[in-house]
């Protein structure tokens, strides 16, 4: 390969001769050596751009783990937050669990009931086969699921509470309305039931009822309670008061100072119904009771020395 040199000056030529290495040494400088610029250039390229990339794909992936570890911490707060609620739930109900089983207790001494049938003191008789697995992990259960068997037993508690207010409230009905005691707070039996001779003829008649002497003026008092059915002035009874008590029973109150309750009055046990008198056939003060069963008159002394069945 020759090279020809023209030299611009002086207008002449040289020619060069240029053997194989130095052919290629020249293909290089001419074509190779830009070539590897170019490809030098483009890889430094490509490597600043994988670096950006790999740097912004790290911050997205760190900026995820920050909201990932925020949102982690938030659910904490809030778990830790319902764990205290609930917590607090429990202690109140099992306050109220105390509270039940205190009452239960004394209602239950004061009803006199037989022993076992109401027994706050024990847990409710429950019994029956798992179902599924017979190994319970108790380790798993929340304890919301605490809470509402808490409230489960309390609500079966609070049960056997109306069922004892109600026998309760129904003894204590009967109590009201069983005959039993005198018509006086203070005074002693003057005249018994029966045959006896008559203070004002001397004859000997029948006496329906039995007398109380006491002090004028002080209270009768309604033997049980019920229903007044009639007030008024009667003929040899003077002011008397008369109560039905329903299953048949009527009581009298006689030769009274003042009535003190009128038709349809609801009197209660040992209620002040009437004022101790003489008025009516009567030789001083004193309080005239008869009792009636099903309309027909019966001693009312057994009724006096009457004791609770």
């Amino acid at each position: 390969m020759k090279v020809i040199l023209i030299s611009g000056k002086h207008g002449g030529s040289r020619s060069i001769e240029l053997g194989r290495w130095s052919r290629a040494i020249l293909s290089f400088c001419c074509l190779g050596f830009p070539l590897s610029m170019l490809a030098v250039g483009y890889l430094a390229g490509q490597g600043s751009e994988g670096s950006a990339l790999r740097g912004a794909t790290l911050d997205t992936i760190q900026e995820g783990l920050d909201q990932q570890s925020s949102g982690l911490q938030a659910l904490q707060d809030e778990a830790q937050l319902k764990l205290q609620a609930l917590t607090i739930n429990l202690a109140e109900l099992q306050a109220r669990m105390t509270r039940l089983d205190a009452l239960g207790e004394h209602l239950t001494a004061m009803a006199e009931l037989g022993d076992g049938e109401f027994d706050f003191s024990q847990e409710p008789a429950v019994g029956g086969p798992l179902a599924g697995e017979y190994n319970v992990d108790f380790s798993s259960m929340e304890l919301a699921g605490e809470v509402d068997s808490f409230e489960s037993r309390l609500e079966n508690r609070e049960q056997q509470l109306g069922i004892l207010e109600s026998l309760f409230r129904n003894r204590r009905i009967e109590d009201e309305t069983w005959l039993s005691g005198q018509p006086v707070a203070k005074g002693w039996i003057s005249s018994g039931y029966g045959a006896r001779k008559d203070p004002f003829t001397g004859r000997r008649t029948m006496h329906n009822g039995i007398d109380f002497a006491g002090k004028a003026g002080s209270n009768v008092l309604a033997v049980a309670a019920g229903v007044v059915t009639w007030t008024g002035r009667e003929s040899g009874y003077g002011n008397m008061v008369e109560i039905s008590h329903g299953d048949g029973f009527v009581t009298r109150y006689a030769h009274n100072q003042r009535n003190l309750v009128a038709p349809g009055d609801l009197v209660r046990k040992g209620e002040p119904i009437a004022l101790i008198g003489s008025t009516g056939r009567s030789t001083g003060a004193h309080v005239h009771y008869e009792v009636y069963k099903h309309g027909r008159s019966v001693d009312p002394s057994s009724y006096v020395h009457r004791t609770r069945r």
